[in-house]
């Protein structure tokens, strides 16, 4: 999808698309909606790849038995995504969708890979809607469905997108609360950067460059200095076909190395084993929670560190991942923190610690009305 393909679908996005109609042959009550979501952004957000306002998301309810399960699709251009494209692929799949049997949610899933090439978010948007509604149906929240305890959820870092000195004092203010950062990097501009967010706190740091370091010297450089820095790991160094690359860099630096746009999916996690000490699995990179709960399980059987994250996206999505956190080793699952009109309320964050609610499914709550 080229930019203005982009920027059209984008444009698009400004109204709302609900298609609650039932699909001939469904069961009586079951209706399916899609709808597109504007989520803006409390700052803008920098990264080395793009700067934006806002950020379009995919919002699909799936309801049967008088009960609706929600998830949302999170896309990015980088992985040929928009919210567009994510709707198209789900309505695409609305006959069979409104047929399935919930129960079988493994079965409809694989159907779905099979049927939709690409559109991950699109599919991380059903798995959870989905998975939201057997664990209401079966009365329990997700987490322990899975077998997991809350109480084991892990801390997740806040991150702090590429801004001048005086926004990213600002923003460093306003995660007071929050014990550990991530910091976004790779530009020639690291340096300073990192000194200003030191100036102003001395908080446990993590770093994600994005794949903004282009060469294997660069990287360990950066990475070496970043340790008197006190950083605890970096994130995705360089661009995520460079493995060898890494690899080499590895042998030369102190701190953990973290696959992130290296890792989309299960079959990438064992060619990186040797390469990164860790992957970060993001259910619209995965394709929903069952993906990545098998991303995850194929990560520890290698001895690799593991890791949940997010993209800029509602509590829908962010509280997905986090019925999963108690699995991990570290979270960054602040998507929710980052915008100004989160329409649901889901897990909440108390001095960076996940709290799940007890309540079923996802547990969401309605905060506001989803605006496109």
């Amino acid at each position: 999808m080229n930019r203005r393909h982009w920027l059209k679908s984008a444009a698009a996005a400004t109204a709302a698309v609900a298609a609650g109609r039932p699909a001939a042959g469904a069961p009586t009550g079951t209706t399916i909606e899609t709808r597109m979501v504007r989520l803006n952004l409390r700052h803008t957000w920098t990264t080395v790849m793009s700067s934006s306002e806002y950020r379009d998301t995919l919002h699909l309810s799936f309801t049967r038995d008088g009960i609706t399960g929600r998830g949302e699709g999170a896309p990015i251009v980088r992985y040929k995504e928009s919210a567009e494209t994510a709707r198209q692929a789900v309505e695409s799949l609305r006959g069979y969708l409104a047929s399935a049997d919930p129960w079988q949610f493994s079965k409809v899933m694989a159907e779905v890979f099979r049927r939709i090439q690409g559109q991950y978010a699109a599919k991380a948007a059903i798995d959870i809607a989905f998975m939201d509604w057997v664990g209401q149906k079966l009365g329990v929240p997700l987490y322990r469905y899975f077998g997991l305890d809350r109480r084991d959820a892990p801390l997740t870092t806040f991150s702090i997108g590429i801004d001048t000195p005086e926004t990213t004092r600002k923003k460093l203010e306003e995660a007071e609360a929050i014990p550990e950062l991530k910091i976004k990097e790779g530009l020639d501009s690291d340096e300073s950067t990192m000194e200003t967010v030191r100036r102003f706190t001395k908080k446990q740091l993590r770093v994600d460059a994005n794949e903004g370091w282009k060469t294997k010297e660069e990287a360990v450089r950066k990475i070496n200095w970043l340790e008197s820095q006190g950083v605890e790991f970096v994130e995705q160094p360089m661009p995520a076909a460079m493995i060898e690359e890494t690899r080499w860099v590895r042998g030369r630096v102190h701190l953990p190395i973290i696959a992130d746009e290296a890792c989309l999916h299960a079959a990438d996690i064992p060619k990186l084993a040797d390469a990164y000490d860790g992957v970060n699995v993001k259910l619209d990179k995965a394709g929903g929670m069952l993906e990545a709960l098998r991303m995850i399980q194929i990560a520890k059987a290698l001895g690799l560190k593991t890791m949940l994250g997010c993209m800029i996206s509602s509590s829908v999505s962010v509280t997905a991942a986090a019925h999963l956190s108690p699995l991990v080793d570290y979270a960054d699952l602040d998507g929710n923190l980052l915008i100004a009109n989160d329409p649901w309320s889901g897990v909440l964050t108390e001095k960076g610690k996940l709290i799940l609610s007890e309540r079923t499914g996802l547990g969401l709550k309605k905060r506001i009305e989803p605006r496109p």
